[in-house]
Order: C-alpha cells, then sequence, then structure tokens
C-alpha cells in the first residue's frame, strides 16, 4: 500500500509490516515526534540472494550507499539510505555466523 508519503510493506505469511513515512505529515501521530528524524537507525531484512537482489536495485535506479562486501564472520550485505537517514541494509549469511 502506497501513497504521498506514505508505503507499507507486509508479508502476511510471516505477519510482518513495515510502515514508512515521510516526516513532517500532518496525519503522523505522535505528533510531537512529527518532524524528527530517525538519525542512527539500521534495518535489515535477511535474505538468499542478496547479490542479485542488489543488480535489482541497481537496475532500478537505487543509489547504493554501501556497496556489497563480505565481513569476516560470514556476512554477504550492501546498504541503502531513505530520505530521512534509515539505513536499510540487506544481508545473507554466507557461512555460519559464529556462536
Amino acid at each position: 500500500m502506497a501513497a504521498d508519503g506514505f508505503v507499507s510493506l507486509s508479508r502476511p505469511d510471516a505477519g510482518f509490516n513495515l510502515v514508512f513515512l515521510r516526516t513532517g505529515l500532518e496525519s503522523f501521530r505522535p505528533e510531537s515526534m512529527r518532524d524528527r528524524h530517525a538519525d542512527g537507525l539500521l534495518i535489515a531484512f535477511v535474505l538468499d540472494d542478496v547479490d542479485g537482489e542488489c543488480a535489482r536495485l541497481e537496475r532500478e535506479g537505487v543509489e547504493i550507499t554501501t556497496p556489497l562486501q563480505t565481513e569476516a564472520w560470514g556476512e554477504r550485505f550492501f546498504q541503502v539510505s531513505d530520505p530521512n537517514g534509515v539505513v536499510v541494509q540487506f544481508v545473507q549469511w554466507v557461512e555460519s555466523p559464529p556462536a
């Protein structure tokens, strides 16, 4: 679902719903938070094919703010940022994470 300044992403099979709102919207509640930004917020999505998703987003013209890389502990990821400063990370475990 989407409208001006609003998008709702859901996964009914997983009971998942994530809502993004543009700051400053009159409908934002609580009103006291209406003009605040999300500095330092990172949302991570675990994928089965992080390379394929990165390629797809690049084809769609999405700016990749952190290019694909693999950490020593087996986390392969890339990141994008939304206009409010939210970092969205897409990650795939290429090795089992350490205990």
